[in-house]
């Protein structure tokens, strides 16, 4: 074993939720070493969204904290990291689904997350691409978009020498302290476990469970959509406990390309492209932009969501290590709720009060016998 250096707080991972959990203990004075294995995670694969979503009140609490905090930093946030204030248009496709999205309205205004239930012609007023025959929609204009391996990389940069990154792999964790595959041994009171779907080979107990999804990118347009576009339905398809779905779900990104989603499907470890289930998420992109149709697809690609087993992220100290902090199975909202689950955690490790109440998110639920993962 080879020794190693020392630091305040050691932090595995340096995807978005990782980078945000350094940024936030570097902010507060504590001096970090993030291990960063270089792998292309779940941060490089997503949509980058920053969207609140309430399909249970602790996700919407979370997520509508969290978006408060990104609007707090995405002034100073440089070109690259792509933020555009754009919103997200929720569609109806039918009458009765604008029930839905009234409900939707009434459940954001009761954490203060602004929106408003739109009329078929209002929706095709704002986005003219998308097909006739819409019910209407609920707009949500404090949502946008982000590049997120980018966000990641200037998180990290704006901590600024509080944070020392370490390439590197980590292969086992021993009291208060992490082994990197070199051999070398990095010791501090401190470690938190933020590396996705790669924390369970760390842990005596995997705690996670992959979703792959499918991603497609369009050639370069000029600009027709505005808004991130999502249809009613996606919360349903997106935390099934089981099986394969495929959503409605594009985004106008900043160099005038169209980002196509959505699909969710368990237990396909591999990379490759599932070309009909890819088929079918296209498909499901054309009955609302049927434009896309007549566009030049450059790029379609995969990636793994790691999942807790009650589609909430595990934020808090492991009972059984009180020296080890679990930031993990952020599923799809990775993105979204890091800056949120990095301030929790933090508060956590300094035992100050939480903004928000983080009892649903502590990591100790998943080790009660009652509440497996699947």
């Amino acid at each position: 074993m080879v020794a190693g250096r020392r630091a305040e707080a050691i932090v595995v991972g340096a995807g978005i939720i990782g980078a945000a959990c350094a940024w936030q203990l570097a902010r507060q004075g504590v001096q970090v070493l993030l291990v960063d294995n270089q792998r292309a995670g779940a941060t490089a694969a997503g949509m980058g969204h920053l969207v609140c979503m309430d399909d249970n009140p602790a996700e919407l609490a979370l997520s509508a904290y969290s978006l408060q905090l990104w609007r707090s930093v995405v002034g100073r946030m440089p070109e690259s990291c792509a933020w555009r204030g754009c919103g997200t248009l929720w569609l109806a496709e039918r009458d009765d689904e604008m029930a839905i999205a009234e409900a939707k309205r009434q459940r954001m205004a009761e954490y203060e997350v602004a929106s408003e239930t739109l009329s078929a012609a209002q929706v095709a007023g704002l986005e003219p691409m998308l097909r006739s025959g819409l019910a209407g929609g609920l707009r949500v204009p404090g949502d946008g978009i982000v590049y997120a391996p980018n966000v990641a990389h200037w998180l990290v940069a704006d901590a600024g020498p509080a944070v020392r990154v370490i390439t590197g792999e980590a292969i086992a964790l021993e009291a208060q302290s992490v082994v990197l595959a070199s051999g070398e041994r990095l010791t501090a009171p401190i470690v938190v476990l933020a590396s996705g779907l790669q924390a369970d080979r760390l842990l005596e107990q995997p705690l996670l469970r992959a979703k792959k999804g499918h991603l497609a990118i369009t050639d370069r347009y000029p600009k027709r959509v505005h808004h991130q576009l999502v249809e009613l339905g996606y919360g349903a398809n997106a935390h099934a406990s089981d099986g394969t779905s495929v959503a409605f779900n594009v985004q106008a990104r900043p160099t005038g390309q169209l980002l196509i989603g959505s699909s969710r499907q368990f237990d396909a470890p591999e990379s490759a492209i599932d070309m009909p289930l890819l088929a079918a998420m296209l498909a499901r992109a054309n009955t609302f932009l049927p434009a896309l149709a007549q566009m030049n697809i450059i790029r379609c690609w995969t990636g793994q969501r790691a999942a807790s087993a009650d589609g909430l992220p595990l934020l808090g100290p492991h009972p059984k290590h009180r020296w080890l902090w679990l930031a993990l199975g952020h599923e799809g909202l990775g993105v979204t709720t890091a800056l949120g689950s990095a301030a929790l955690i933090a508060s956590q490790i300094h035992n100050h009060r939480p903004a928000i109440d983080d009892t649903p998110y502590l990591a100790s639920r998943m080790f009660r016998k009652e509440v497996l993962p699947v």
